[in-house]
């Protein structure tokens, strides 16, 4: 598919009417019983859920989605490389690739954007971010295999306002982001996201002649128009994207570089939605939608000698009808189908007589599921669904769903969940990041699709000693695989291969969590979470997961005196050892790095200032400034057989500070 085929898709959909906020969000909104603290949600509904509030993600500086979860000790984000600025989330021990992105309740950032789609979503524009654990509901498509991640951005019809905000760090990065939006009349209106960004330096810290992040320029636009009338709802919406990085080498020891080893990657990205609910029986939730968007990511990317240029386009229509029967009975039913086309042109090892290849790939899946809610009072809810998927691909899908949650009191509430859930590989889209290395990338011809049954337990339990409130939390998740896309670099040092493995695959989390109110606006909470992910690698057996830490700690203090003028947040990370990818032995018997890495931890402060329509704020993160030592290994040669870029499991900065300020006001107009 081309530009000129997608150009009338962009503008039909922009323009076309559209739906109202799924249920889902609205369904978040009233489920919100417990709150474990300022900005942070626990939701008693089926699944085992979570609110990020805007309040939660004011307590950093929260530039972007990636650095959104900061105080949240459910979800990492790391660096995948040192050299390309890709980043991914961990959760339940497992890469981001298993865990389903949504915006406003549809699939987003698949493929070729999901290594750098952790900046793609502005801090500011958020309104909320929902964390489902575990095995999530069949509405929202089958890919979700540890949990689902779903932002919710500004909406246009909430109250009339303006609000900037501006960042500027130590590392001369500065961000600008302005939104508003306006009413005509009761159930018209609209609204606009702008988004800029630009790192004007590169930083070498640690002296290596590489930058340790990649300088980024970003500009994005999301205007939006929403209609609420009494029958008929709807909301349309596009974005644009237009991202360059920049990374490589500066100079090593303030020498100039005859032949700098670069990588440039330069990204547009398009997208368009629309949402249509036409509300039969508004007393009871009875509504039709239809939801419709389309998505065209264009990156073309070099990693010195190496070319990654990828052309992809989405489709994803859903059908959706909904209602509830008194509070007792609820049914969910649907039809959804999804269209995915990338076009690649590389050139992966070029000193291996490797010529450049131009080849394709396309995926069709139509299905569709049922999902009914059972609840009794509150204090039983069932939730069970199924779905069911054809790909021409891969064939039949079959994914059931199931959760009970169960709330004997009102300070107790309990919750087990078990479903499936499918991926279809695309490594190069996924795994480009790879190409920061001089390792050879082997792909296997013969992929699978990825299978994986996930099954999980929590509780949570509420008391008030000395009439302060304090929250108890645990749970504990299994995943297993049926079939696992692997990126396998324990091989052959000098090699990464990516292939489907049929192994048993599997991965234990048990986290623990604390949450306190000391005294008046002052909150503690403490989290301790143990992973034990291992996979079949292909020469090795069952190993642990490198580049993965088995545990770790997070503490969070939040001070808000003076009815809320001063807000002082401070966050302590620690994370435990972990394994590294196999190592070889150098021509003087060394080995090129450690077989394990060791523990570390991270500490984020932030104090800020608040008025009647503007704020003002000063942080620093990673302030015990560890960092971490030879993140690139082979970092003098580059161009030789040795370089590594992708060995990543610490911060590659040390301490940074930097301030911003947030202005808003409502009812302008």
């Amino acid at each position: 598919m081309n530009n000129f085929i997608f150009l009338p898709l962009f503008v039909a959909t922009t323009f076309s009417a559209l739906a109202v906020e799924p249920a889902d969000s609205a369904e978040v909104l009233e489920e919100v019983t417990v709150k474990s603290r300022g900005g942070l949600y626990k939701l008693r509904g089926a699944t085992n859920s979570e609110l990020i509030s805007a309040s939660e993600l004011k307590r950093a500086a929260c530039c972007n989605l990636g650095e959104s979860f900061t105080t949240n000790p459910s979800v990492d984000v790391s660096y995948n490389d040192a050299a390309t600025g890709a980043r991914q989330i961990r959760l339940l021990g497992l890469s981001g690739s298993y865990v389903q992105f949504l915006t406003e309740n549809i699939p987003n950032f698949r493929g070729a954007a999901s290594p750098y789609s952790l900046g793609y979503v502005a801090g500011p524009w958020m309104q909320s971010i929902q964390v489902s654990k575990g095995a999530s509901s069949v509405k929202n498509g089958y890919e979700s295999v540890t949990g689902q991640i779903n932002v919710e951005m500004k909406k246009p019809q909430a109250d009339p306002q303006l609000s900037v905000n501006m960042y500027y760090d130590m590392m001369n990065k500065l961000e600008a982001n302005v939104d508003g939006n306006w009413h005509f009349g009761p159930e018209w209106s609209a609204g606009l996201l702008t988004h800029f960004e630009n790192s004007f330096s590169g930083h070498d810290g640690n002296d290596d002649g590489f930058i340790d992040k990649p300088r980024v320029r970003q500009t994005a636009l999301m205007p939006r128009v929403a209609f609420l009338g009494s029958k008929y709802v709807f909301q349309a919406a596009a974005r644009f994207i237009d991202e360059r990085r920049t990374g490589g080498q500066t100079g090593h020891r303030h020498n100039t570089v005859t032949n700098p080893y670069r990588i440039d990657i330069d990204t547009r990205r398009w997208e368009a939605f629309t949402k249509n609910a036409l509300m039969f029986d508004r007393d009871n939730d009875g509504n039709i939608a239809l939801i419709l968007s389309g998505t065209a990511h264009r990156q073309n990317a070099s990693y010195g000698m190496r070319v990654c240029d990828i052309d992809q386009h989405e489709l994803y229509a859903s059908l959706m009808f909904e209602r509830k029967w008194s509070n007792l009975h609820a049914l969910s039913a649907g039809l959804q189908c999804n269209y995915d086309h990338y076009r690649y042109n590389t050139l992966l090892n070029p000193w291996n007589t490797d010529i450049s290849a131009a080849f394709s790939e396309h995926e069709a899946v139509a299905g569709g599921y049922a999902q009914y809610t059972l609840n009794v009072d509150d204090r039983i809810i069932a939730m069970a669904g199924v779905r069911y998927d054809w790909s021409d691909l891969y064939g039949s899908m079959f994914t059931p769903r199931v959760h009970l949650r169960y709330n004997p009191s009102q300070n107790l509430s309990l919750h087990a969940s078990a479903g499936r859930g499918y991926r279809s590989p695309h490594p190069l889209a996924e795994y480009s990041y790879l190409l920061a290395s001089s390792r050879r990338m082997y792909i296997d011809g013969q992929l699978q699709r990825e299978s994986a049954w996930n099954f999980g337990i929590s509780g949570n339990y509420t008391l008030y000693p000395w009439q302060k409130k304090t929250t108890l939390s645990a749970e504990y998740y299994h995943t297993t695989f049926s079939s696992q896309l692997m990126a396998n670099s324990d091989i052959n040092p000098h090699a990464v291969y990516i292939y489907s493995s049929a192994s048993r695959s599997y991965s234990h989390s048990m986290q623990i969590e604390l949450s306190m109110d000391l005294m008046s606006h002052l909150n503690l909470s403490a989290a301790w979470r143990y992973t034990d992910v291992k996979a079949e690698y292909f020469g090795h057996g069952l190993q642990q997961k490198p580049l993965t830490s088995a545990h770790k700690a997070l503490f969070t203090l939040g001070w808000t005196p003076r009815m809320g003028l001063w807000q002082f947040d401070v966050s302590c990370a620690i994370n435990g050892s972990g394994r590294m990818p196999q190592p070889y032995r150098t021509g003087n018997g060394n080995l090129a790095w450690p077989e394990r890495y060791g523990a570390f931890a991270r500490l984020n402060a932030q104090i800020t200032r608040n008025f009647r329509h503007w704020s003002v704020y000063v942080g620093g993160e990673n302030l015990t400034g560890y960092r971490q030592k030879n993140p690139i290994i082979g970092a003098s040669d580059p161009w030789g057989p040795d370089f590594d870029a992708t060995m990543v499991y610490g911060p590659l900065e040390g301490a940074m500070v930097y301030v911003g300020f947030r202005y808003n006001i409502t009812r302008y107009l």
